[in-house]
């Protein structure tokens, strides 16, 4: 199987590489963010509503150059901060997170690939995100014990090397050209490979049914004598053996997008209190919005949303400066905890305000036609992506205990 290089797009398939912009600064990639969002926002209700996945504001955000912009300086980057990175995830996904969950994954591997990869691996690898190339997630396996419990198999055979497995909350495989996934080699080993989403042998099947985040196409990936170019095969053992904050960096981008959530369910909130509900006979008023025990309420969630994002910034500023020095064990633990302690008032503040809305708004809030309840229910589906119970754990351990967190990507 030869290998494929960015500048061929010949990846086995009919799908577009739209030619990607490279953005240079972090105000630019904010405006970028803040377009895709406008963009996106136009038929938001309409895609959770009918589960028409989001094509044209993905395409959008590649083509925008927000794909590319953590890739290192040295390989042709713009390497923009992780402050940066979290506000772009934060701005899209006040409008649509689902939109916001499909390049999360893209990202995390991008950040595994820097601890991983060779640097043959990393100039091709790069340059096709440079070009326009999405990385979609193989992953975790369908049946087994945990995450980390991996059943799909690499194997040396007279054809080539080949991945048979299934795999299910494949998260922005259907939208992509790389196509990653874990399995075991056969030397017991764990590994990375990356397969153009079209490969013969790569099925991806469109049968996610989450009652949130629905057009994430989330689904299964089936894997049936699938050629990995042994050009393609990273190994994973690095990512257990030294200190690195991958982990920390996908669980940033998830803090980021649960914050999105709880800004846009509290917008809309506000929105229709002022507009659209009555008041309560008992209030005394003539506007809902005069209504004491709401106005309270906002004030309060307004204060739980202002902190839940200021440690999602300080958690960024953590990362960027743990970036920017040889990472140690200490360092990176800090970093994961920083990040969990965000992630926690992320969680909270995403469940709170996507749940108030309808308490504030009455009855009417419930009615189809107003969409209202897409805010809840992504919320509590992105929020159950890792226990929050075990982030207080984490951090409670290191607090009191100085005992570092697990290293895998869920802390």
């Amino acid at each position: 199987m030869p290998v494929l290089t960015p500048d061929e797009n010949k990846y086995q398939n009919n799908s577009a590489v739209f030619p990607a912009k490279i953005i240079t600064t972090e105000r630019e990639a904010i405006e970028a963010a803040k377009q895709v969002a406008k963009f996106a926002a136009e038929e938001a209700q309409h895609r959770d509503q009918q589960r028409v996945l989001p094509h044209a504001a993905l395409d959008l955000f590649t083509h925008s150059g927000l794909g590319s912009i953590t890739i290192p300086k040295v390989f042709g980057g713009p390497q923009l901060s992780f402050a940066t990175v979290a506000e772009v995830f934060r701005i899209i996904s006040a409008v649509d997170p689902a939109l916001g969950q499909i390049p999360q994954n893209h990202f995390g591997i991008l950040q595994l690939l820097s601890i991983t990869a060779t640097e043959d691996q990393l100039k091709r690898l790069y340059g096709s995100v440079l070009a326009g190339w999405r990385i979609g997630n193989g992953g975790p396996e369908r049946g087994t014990k945990d995450t980390l419990d991996m059943r799909t198999r690499l194997t040396k055979t007279a054809a080539g090397l080949v991945l048979n497995g299934e795999k299910f909350y494949s998260t922005g495989a259907l939208f992509a050209h790389w196509v990653a996934i874990k399995a075991i080699d056969d030397n017991q080993q764990p590994v990375i490979t990356f397969i153009p989403k079209h490969t013969e042998g790569l099925h991806i099947v469109d049968d996610w049914s989450g009652m949130g985040q629905r057009t994430t196409a989330s689904g299964t990936i089936k894997l049936h004598n699938a050629l990995v170019a042994p050009e393609n095969v990273i190994a994973l053992a690095p990512i257990s053996q030294q200190p690195n904050i991958q982990g920390a960096v996908s669980q940033l981008i998830q803090a980021a997008i649960d914050a999105g959530i709880a800004h846009g369910a509290l917008e809309e909130a506000k929105s229709f209190v002022r507009e659209r509900s009555r008041p309560w006979i008992d209030a005394n008023v003539e506007r809902n919005s005069d209504d004491l025990y709401i106005i309270a309420d906002v004030g309060r969630l307004t204060i739980e949303l202002n902190a839940a994002n200021a440690l999602l910034k300080r958690a960024a500023s953590i990362l960027d400066q743990t970036q920017a020095a040889p990472i140690t064990a200490e360092s990176a633990a800090y970093a994961s905890i920083a990040v969990a302690e965000a992630k926690v008032l992320t969680t909270d503040i995403a469940l709170a305000a996507s749940e108030k809305l309808f308490e504030w708004a009455g009855s009417r809030s419930t009615l189809a036609e107003f969409g209202l309840d897409r805010h809840w229910r992504n919320a509590r589906t992105h929020t159950l992506h890792d226990p929050v119970r075990w982030k207080f754990h984490a951090i409670g351990q290191y607090r009191l205990n100085g005992i570092f967190p697990a290293r895998h990507s869920w802390i």
